[in-house]
């Protein structure tokens, strides 16, 4: 190496050796936690035995596959989770970009603050604690929902034992618990527009409504666009529990997904080889996901992952 290439070398690790030792934190637990399992994958092509491991479970090829794809009850659970996930893409995916505009606008900072507190908070109650909370209002027996419907002259309902409000109550429920939090990435988005431009807005007569088309929305695209695919990479994925929490066998139907149909498969049933090849599948279509709307989105638009 040349001397003054290794000196500035010697000079670049000096100076930033603190940053790259911070790093390695971060590092050990993607190895540990993500990379590593990875080999866990093969058990989707064995008749995995807990007692005879890895490496001496016998081979089965594509056959856990086979019986997926065959099975009378992958169309039911295939169609649970996309419908699942689209009415959450649908109706979720907009509420933190509406929530985030209203935020921007408001010119009291100590209000504005109070609020974002506030749309946070749900984000860190755990699925256990709201689901108990949804299940004792809803109740049909003592919920606060069924007695004022009773009140005002109505029958009560037993709303998490109807297939038609199911779906309903768990695209709402997760509405309420994230939309907060998923402003958080386009609440700095927003900080990054040049304070100018609204200025020069406003100096031109443009309104609230205007600035917001004209100004801020467009600013926010390219961030939209990048979790939009991000999104979309997880549309077979509902989270298990959430609807482990909620739902029963009245509902099955409507709401057993991927996740909670691997669940009884692997822990209820023992069938580990199988519910791996269901995780497989999952992941796999999130992949082609991804790079199908990346590529797209790049085609279109010139935005993307990069």
């Amino acid at each position: 190496m040349h001397p003054k290439a290794a000196k500035l070398s010697r000079s670049y690790w000096k100076k930033n050796f603190w940053l790259y030792l911070f790093l390695i934190p971060g590092m050990l637990y993607f190895l540990i936690f993500c990379y590593a399992p990875m080999y866990g994958v093969t058990i989707a092509f064995q008749e995995y035995s807990p007692v005879l491991g890895f490496f001496d479970s016998p081979w089965v090829g594509w056959k856990n596959f086979e019986y997926l794809f065959t099975s009378e009850s992958f169309f039911n659970v295939f169609s649970n989770s996309l419908i699942i996930s689209l009415l959450r893409l649908v109706w979720g995916f907009p509420a933190p970009i509406l929530l985030v505009v209203l935020i921007n606008e408001i010119r009291l900072q100590r209000f504005k603050k109070a609020s974002q507190t506030i749309l946070y908070l749900p984000h860190f109650i755990l699925w256990v604690v709201l689901s108990g909370m949804i299940i004792n209002l809803l109740s049909p027996s003592s919920g606060a929902i069924n007695f004022l419907i009773e009140l005002f002259g109505g029958e009560k309902h037993a709303f998490l034992q109807d297939p038609a409000c199911f779906r309903t109550i768990l695209v709402a429920s997760d509405i309420w618990k994230e939309a907060g939090w998923g402003t958080i990435v386009y609440l700095a988005a927003i900080s990054g527009i040049d304070s100018e431009m609204y200025e020069a807005a406003r100096i031109d007569g443009a309104g609230m409504l205007q600035k917001i088309v004209f100004i801020t929305i467009p600013n926010l695209v390219p961030t939209i666009v990048v979790l939009f695919i991000l999104r979309l990479g997880s549309i077979l994925r509902n989270g298990f529990e959430q609807i482990f929490m909620l739902y029963s066998p009245v509902v099955y139907d409507v709401a057993d997904v991927f996740e909670t149909y691997t669940y009884r498969m692997a822990m209820v049933e023992g069938r580990f080889s199988f519910a791996t090849a269901i995780g497989l599948f999952q992941s796999v279509v999130g992949l082609i996901l991804v790079f199908s709307t990346n590529k797209i989105s790049q085609k279109i638009g010139g935005n993307g992952l990069g």
